[in-house]
């Protein structure tokens, strides 16, 4: 029987969201995926012992290689768990020294309320726009104790943290999605450069864009629906957050504001820095000397990231024991407390990247690639619809946008070679179903960390924001529909935010009339108090 290249491919990742869905585990659930993975391989192979090569360390009848330690073992995926160690390092250093405490303390007597950390939470995550990673762990760190004062669930952060993740990474020219997107197209004839590509697809980008209107709406009409909404009334009414534990902000005497603050815009700094340096800013002899939006078109997010963040946690290591406010014991033992703080994130990170080698490896590229191909004739004015919605389940199926948008927009292009603006629209739809996709997969890397910022368990998260997500997504259907035959962005993108306005105000008034009550009445007492 023909496992590869077939619908076979897809069934690992359903089988690990699946499990994850009911049994709200996520480790045994992502590990029985890549189990079945590698048995479809060794059926393949008709070597059924090859089996446990396949989860270790293993090598299929076309040349790919699969298992843990592939997945451990690859550059790019050991830069991101360098940078996400480095990163919790810094979160514990900041707390010791009493930096999240007086960060607390201030955002007491300036944000007053639950729409105002909300909308703090979302600003702070807008303007880090440079890489989804970073987005979620900087967002979810500095923003933890604020909204735990006004009993925010971690599952409503999370949320939050994500939509303005990979959906402002999608839709800003300078970040490491940019950079992705115009690598994967730079390499077509389009006649356009694939940053031009990027830039021309952002007004058509429905599912990014209509995301954040959605928040912005959903956070000032103070209410919830779906599973969110019973998170948020078991924090409102028995003090119940979500949290995991080990977050007790620690109170120094000497600590300020600048004492967060300060690594924090280190770090952001550092950070911009590192992956223009990679990109070959400063290099006279490179293609992107003094080209910003060249630099970040070639840079790798995996050497930048920790370049930069290893120069902020040294200079937030001078400048915290400098001003006395931790020893220098106390900051040694940081390094531990934080790499003990990432070990859940990077457990499951691991599993999921694994359980992708084992999709790819089965070929569910190919499979989708021939569907897309297939439905490609006589279908043009309905085709960005089509394909938003392959691109979302072929993204929530393997887990990565990057790894989908680089199947699809290949096979994209040359569909709508003859219609230069039905191009623009099919990039745009093959790039927000990619956002979709990866926003409401539970073994997406991006809600891996959403959840680890928000310091939730993931599968809470991701049970909690997915109606949210398909709500938007089902608006950017209808937008990819019309915009199949209106052709225009700014009347596409205005009907979207009139649905999405009508939609909230529907849902406020049916579903969400109840915890929109009890929110309204924690505030008024909360403001009399």
């Amino acid at each position: 029987m023909e496992f590869v290249n077939t619908f076979w491919a897809l069934v690992p990742p359903i089988v690990a969201i699946v499990l994850a869905l009911i049994t709200k585990e996520t480790y045994s659930s992502l590990f029985v995926g890549i189990l079945v993975g590698a048995i479809l391989l060794a059926l393949q192979s008709g070597d059924l012992i090859n089996i446990l090569n396949y989860i270790i360390l293993g090598e299929t009848d076309d040349g790919a290689t699969v298992g843990f330690i592939t997945a451990i073992s690859d550059p790019w995926n050991a830069g991101i768990f360098i940078f996400l160690v480095i990163l919790g390092i810094m979160v514990a250093l900041v707390n010791a020294a009493g930096g999240s405490a007086a960060f607390g303390t201030w955002a007491a007597t300036h944000i007053k309320s639950r729409v105002g950390a909300m909308l703090a939470t979302f600003v702070l995550g807008v303007l880090i726009f440079i890489d989804d990673y970073f987005n979620c762990l900087t967002v979810g760190a500095v923003m933890r104790p604020v909204s735990d004062r006004h009993k925010i669930s971690r599952a409503k952060l999370s949320y939050v943290i994500d939509a303005t993740a990979a959906p402002i990474c999608m839709i800003a020219p300078i970040s490491s999605w940019a950079a992705a997107v115009s690598a994967t197209a730079s390499d077509l004839d389009t006649g356009v450069t694939g940053i031009q590509l990027f830039i021309q697809a952002i007004p058509y980008n429905f599912y990014s864009l209509l995301t954040i209107v959605f928040v912005i709406f959903l956070v000032v009409m103070q209410f919830d629906y779906g599973p969110m909404a019973a998170a948020e009334l078991k924090a409102l009414r028995e003090g119940e957050l979500g949290s995991l534990g080990n977050e007790e902000a620690v109170k120094q005497e000497k600590a300020s504001l600048w004492d967060l603050l300060l690594p924090v815009i280190l770090l952001i700094i550092c950070c911009c820095i590192g992956m223009m340096y990679i990109g070959g800013f400063w290099d006279p002899e490179a293609d992107g000397y003094m080209n910003l939006a060249v630099a970040f078109g070639d840079t790798d997010a995996s050497v930048g990231l920790p370049w930069g963040s290893i120069i902020a946690l040294i200079l937030s290591f001078i400048y915290l024991i400098a001003r006395r406010t931790i020893t220098f014991k106390k900051a040694m033992e940081c390094i531990i407390t934080g790499f003990k703080a990432m070990v859940p994130a990077m457990l499951i990170l691991t599993f999921a990247l694994t359980l992708k080698l084992m999709t790819t490896a089965l070929g569910a590229d190919v499979f989708v690639a021939g569907l897309m191909e297939g439905a490609a004739a006589g279908l043009y004015a309905l085709l960005p619809a089509i394909i938003f919605l392959v691109a979302l389940f072929l993204a929530f199926s393997t887990g990565t946008s990057w790894g989908t948008f680089g199947i699809l927009i290949p096979i994209v292009l040359p569909i709508f070679a003859t219609e230069p603006e039905l191009l623009i629209i099919g990039i745009s739809a093959c790039l927000a179903g990619a956002v979709c996709g990866d926003h409401i997969s539970p073994i997406s890397d991006t809600t891996i960390m959403a959840s680890a910022g928000a310091n939730v368990n993931h599968v809470e998260h991701v049970s909690t924001q997915l109606p949210y997500a398909l709500t938007v997504a089902a608006i950017s259907f209808v937008c990819f529909l019309i915009a199949g035959f209106v052709r225009n962005p700014f009347i596409c993108l205005a009907i979207g935010i009139v649905l999405v306005i009508a939609t909230v105000i529907v849902l406020r008034n049916t579903i969400g009339k109840k915890s929109g009550e009890v929110i309204r009445s924690y505030n008024r007492t909360a403001a009399e108090e």
